[in-house]
């Protein structure tokens, strides 16, 4: 699943190059995870002024409204001055003055929705509940996440997972920010020393900005809106190495299935 990292990637590789796009056209293919919301000719002569990200939402602000993008499971923009025709698994399409926008998601999961703005009720409903964003310095910070921690006796890593703390800790980012950490994955998070709290909440971000900077992580078939995988998972230190040797001690990494999601981690530097 495309995670922050991916979408900010995405998202950077498009922006600059759809900002002040006219459009031209909308064609939609099988239904998505929600509907569009309009008629997509209602979308036809509004001008795209800049892309914005909150999570895992891209917003298209444009004159008149915005759009919201999620890549739901497997989805994946391009952006090209020009596209071949649409396949199966091509849902939607909105063609520019300045190029075509397409999203290719095979299971459907992604969603694209027209709303009034922010302030809409629908959009309202999805970016309320999110959380802070670690790539934000202004919003991320050190007290609220300390509190959050020490409001909740949830296994830490699920409640990474949450997103209402903070937004974007996928499952391959909180195995790595955990051991990052020297924070044992099933630990409740009230639990967890001050200490390693502060560890967690750089490790986060810091993380999350190395990924970017290595174009996310491509384990299948993430690619960015021109056509760029992702190297971050030549980086990691445990996710996907169950009985290799950790880094650290050379104990082997062990794998631990938390709420139906793999767990990586060392049982000897991330003790409880």
């Amino acid at each position: 699943m495309p995670e922050l990292p991916e979408v900010e990637v995405t998202r950077r590789s498009f922006a600059r190059e759809i900002a002040g796009a006219h459009i031209l056209a909308v064609t939609m293919g099988k239904p998505l995870r929600w509907p569009l919301g309009c008629a997509p000719q209602q979308l036809v002569g509004a001008q795209v002024l800049q892309v914005r990200r909150r999570g895992k939402y891209l917003l298209l602000d444009l004159d008149r409204g915005m759009l919201m993008v999620h890549l739901g499971m497997s989805g994946s923009l391009r952006f090209a001055p020009d596209l071949p025709p649409a396949g199966k698994h091509d849902h939607f399409e909105m063609r520019t003055d300045r190029g075509v926008l397409r999203l290719h998601d095979p299971r459907r999961f992604g969603a694209v929705i027209a709303t009034q703005g922010e302030h809409d009720p629908v959009a309202r409903k999805l970016l309320d509940g999110l959380g802070m964003e670690p790539l934000d310095e202004q919003s991320y910070s050190w007290p609220r996440f300390q509190h959050g921690l020490q409001s909740s006796r949830t296994p830490i890593k699920q409640l990474l997972l949450g997103g209402k703390l903070v937004v974007g800790v996928g499952n391959i980012y909180a195995s790595e920010v955990l051991f990052a950490s020297r924070i044992a994955p099933t630990a409740p998070a009230n639990t967890i020393s001050t200490i390693k709290a502060r560890r967690l909440f750089h490790a986060i971000r810091e993380t999350l900005a190395l990924a970017v900077e290595h174009g996310g992580t491509t384990l299948r078939d993430f690619s960015s809106a021109d056509g760029m995988a992702g190297h971050f998972q030549l980086q990691t230190k445990v996710y996907g190495r169950e009985g290799l040797p950790c880094v650290h001690c050379a104990r082997p990494v062990v794998l631990l299935r938390q709420g139906q999601r793999s767990t990586y981690y060392c049982a000897s530097c991330q003790k409880l």
